[in-house]
């Protein structure tokens, strides 16, 4: 028995040197096997030099440590001597003035703060490979993109390579709580212990901090928008600072969520008031105090009078008096106040498409230089798909960021594969005609339509503490792909995908294809079995997991009827201005072709129109055929990327594989019942039979309508 122990420990060790549990993300920096790649790699690894001393060079030496014993199978080699055996010069152009020309530092300069610039250098005739910033953390940036071009084969020595971000603040808004669960979360628990900080760290927020570095991720809000303001008290100020100083040399400012309450619960008065001088006097306390904790202490991000949340409301003040009073108190330590837009109110008898641009555009214009408004890519709450906010060009003078939802709550949670890339691109391309009829959303949000100097991209965390960070080993993706496209808008959804892939996966062509298919086909696929054609906000009751185009009860826009508004006559949301006109909040252009149902395009048909069961499609089928079609689609492109995962079992290590297939099987039932259920629904409405075209939905209605799920995970905690 004892020898029987021995055998299996150690073979258990010897496993665990080749099983990939997707801990290392896309950092996993497996060896090179290209000869001519590895041949340079190892040249370049055998003499770095650094021209200065900072906290982010050495993680920077740290990194190298880590992507050399992996590439190589060696320690890379530190130079003291910038003229020795060095082969690789990295530092700011400031400390590279002596040997770059006046031309190549104004380039580098031109940069700015977070850019960097990597090539070869020629000096007292030899060429060095250099990788230079403005900043330290330009040349961290510069080497992770240098260390991605060799996990993807495409390094060139000969060639030069710039870039900085199009976006100032890259943030991840973790909607985690301080008793460690996570709303909305499907990743395990919060990865902050906040019970034993400030006197353990645990290694993974390092990690964490290398992770978000390697895409460029800036900033960082630890907490739930929905605030606790404990969060704000001396005790919970020195443990925020273990993580600052953790974050720091990766270039991460934290932030965290102020309640806007905390005047009455942490500071002993009796209101909360924006305009009352005991208030202003605590936030400016508090802050002064958070910045004694923290000198580079990002600033506050505020969830206010939305979903039971306090804000200036209560005090008959308006959103602009209650984000500037903390904006105040940050300014004169150069800290920003994001105030969200996603605002709501059962007392408003409007479209809740509307709450958001009600409230804040009359008031463009009144916050301070130093707010952003954060505004979800869409106007009702992160569905599978959705039309942009109409916010995005209705406000010229004030400072725009655009929130995204990494974590999928409406898109499957942690049980099904859905790259949102396409999703995100759909969005930022979006034309909105204002302030010009070229103008785009990336645009508006990174200051190049907008003129705005501050802007912010931030996306709503999926991750946890699986061992996998993320629960779903192919939502690594969209961390990934939030970080990209936070620092450059433009990047396409393919090119993502090929680098995600080509990082996490290797090198063989073939498999690669086949994933990046998979993973571009993904997001269209659960729109069609989910919410095709515009229909939104049909999803389970609370935890939002799997269907409920049924849902009624309680506030009205929190049920499904509200939103697909099904009835013997057809189907849809009339947002024309013959309905709830929220499409004259957009551009004159886009109100006048999306108010045609024959010009709208498709995707967001129902989304503003409510129409007949028989009303004829582009395709020349009728609504109701059409309908069926998505649905029954969207589950057979599930079962196709089910098909081509098992055609790489030969190519994927076990664990990896194995878990996805798993997980894959789960989303063809998930979408059979998503199709199967709505479908059955729906026609109680249409009174049609189903297309013959598509396979015919199967189970009982009543059934469906009993499912309850009271352990589905992300359910909101109730105070």
């Amino acid at each position: 028995m004892k020898n029987l122990l021995i055998i299996v420990f150690s073979f258990c060790l010897s496993f665990s040197g080749f099983a990939k549990d997707g801990y290392e993300l896309w950092l996993d920096y497996r060896p090179i096997e290209n000869a001519s790649l590895k041949s340079e790699a190892d040249r370049l690894f055998s003499g770095f030099y650094f021209f200065g001393e900072s906290p982010t060079y050495e993680a920077i030496r740290k990194e190298l440590e880590i992507s050399g014993q992996k590439f190589l199978g060696k320690d890379p080699g530190f130079s003291s001597e910038r003229l020795s055996q060095t082969q690789v010069w990295m530092g700011t152009q400031e400390e590279l003035s002596q040997v770059l020309g006046l031309d190549q530092q104004m380039q580098i300069r031109a940069l700015g703060e977070d850019g960097y610039w990597r090539g070869p250098i020629d000096f007292q005739g030899k060429t060095y490979y250099a990788i230079i910033g403005n900043r330290p953390v330009g040349v961290l940036y510069g080497v992770f993109d240098w260390l991605k071009s060799i996990q993807t084969e495409t390094f060139d020595p000969k060639l030069e390579k710039s870039d900085s971000p199009k976006v100032k603040l890259r943030m991840l808004n973790h909607w985690d709580n301080l008793d460690r669960t996570v709303e909305r979360g499907y990743a395990g628990f919060s990865i902050w212990d906040w019970h034993k900080l400030p006197g353990y760290i645990d290694p993974r927020y390092i990690d964490y901090a290398r992770a978000n570095a390697s895409l460029g991720i800036n900033a960082v809000s630890l907490t739930n928008v929905n605030a606790n303001a404990r969060i704000l008290t001396t005790d919970f100020m020195k443990k925020a600072k273990v993580l600052a100083d953790i974050f720091r040399p990766y270039g991460i400012r934290v932030f965290l969520t102020a309640r806007f309450s905390a005047p009455i619960e942490i500071g002993k008065l009796k209101t909360a008031d924006p305009l009352d001088p005991g208030v202003i006097d605590f936030w400016k306390k508090k802050t002064d105090e958070m910045y004694s904790f923290i000198p580079d202490f990002g600033g506050f991000l505020v969830k206010a009078n939305s979903e039971g949340q306090p804000g200036p409301h209560e005090y008959q003040r308006n959103h602009a008096e209650g984000a500037n009073l903390l904006a105040d108190a940050l300014a004169p330590h150069g800290g920003i106040l994001i105030w969200r837009a996603f605002v709501y109110s059962h007392e408003l008898d409007e479209d809740r498409h509307k709450h958001a641009n009600l409230e804040f555009e009359p008031l463009d214009g009144k916050f301070r230089d130093n707010v952003i408004i954060q505004v979800k890519n869409g106007a009702i709450d992160f569905m599978p798909r959705e039309p942009f906010h109409p916010l995005f060009g209705a406000m010229k003078n004030t400072n725009l960021g655009i929130e995204f939802q990494i974590t999928q709550e409406y898109l499957g949670q942690a049980t099904q594969l859905v790259f949102l890339a396409p999703m995100w691109e759909e969005v930022l391309r979006s034309k909105t005609y204002r302030p010009n009829p070229s103008s785009t959303v990336a645009g508006i949000i990174d200051g190049s339509d907008s003129g705005q100097k501050l802007t912010l991209m931030a996306g709503v965390s999926n991750i946890g503490t699986d061992r996998n960070w993320t629960g779903h080993p192919m939502a690594q993706s969209n961390w990934y792909a939030f970080g990209r496209q936070a620092w450059n808008p433009d990047l396409t959804s393919e090119e993502i995908a090929a680098e995600w892939v080509k990082m996490t996966f290797g090198q063989n062509p073939g498999v690669n294809s086949k994933i990046n298919e998979m993973l571009l086909s993904s997001h269209e696929a659960a729109v069609n079995y989910m919410m095709p054609l515009g229909l939104h906000h049909i999803m389970g009751w609370d935890h939002h997991y799997g269907p409920g185009p049924w849902v009624t009860g309680g506030r009205p826009d929190w049920t499904a009827l509200y939103y697909h508004q099904a009835d013997s006559l057809g189907i849809g949301f009339d947002r024309t201005a013959s309905g709830s006109n929220a499409l004259g909040q957009y551009a004159p252009e886009l109100a006048k072709e999306w108010s045609d149902p024959k010009l709208i395009p498709e995707q967001y048909l129902l989304w503003f129109h409510h129409l007949p069961w028989d009303f004829e499609l582009k395709s020349g089928r009728t609504l109701w055929d059409e309908i069926g079609l998505h649905y029954d689609a969207g589950v057979k492109s599930a079962r196709k990327m089910q098909e081509t995962w098992s055609s790489l079992e030969s190519e994927i290590d076990p664990q990896r594989f194995d878990h996805v297939r798993q997980l894959l099987a789960i989303q063809v039932s998930e979408a059979e019942w998503w199709r199967n259920s709505c479908l059955l629904y729906f026609q109680t409405f249409a009174k049609r039979p189903f297309p013959k075209e598509i396979e015919k939905p199967e189970g009982d209605l009543e059934y469906f309508k009993s499912l309850s799920f009271p352990t589905a995970p992300g359910i909101r905690p109730r105070w």
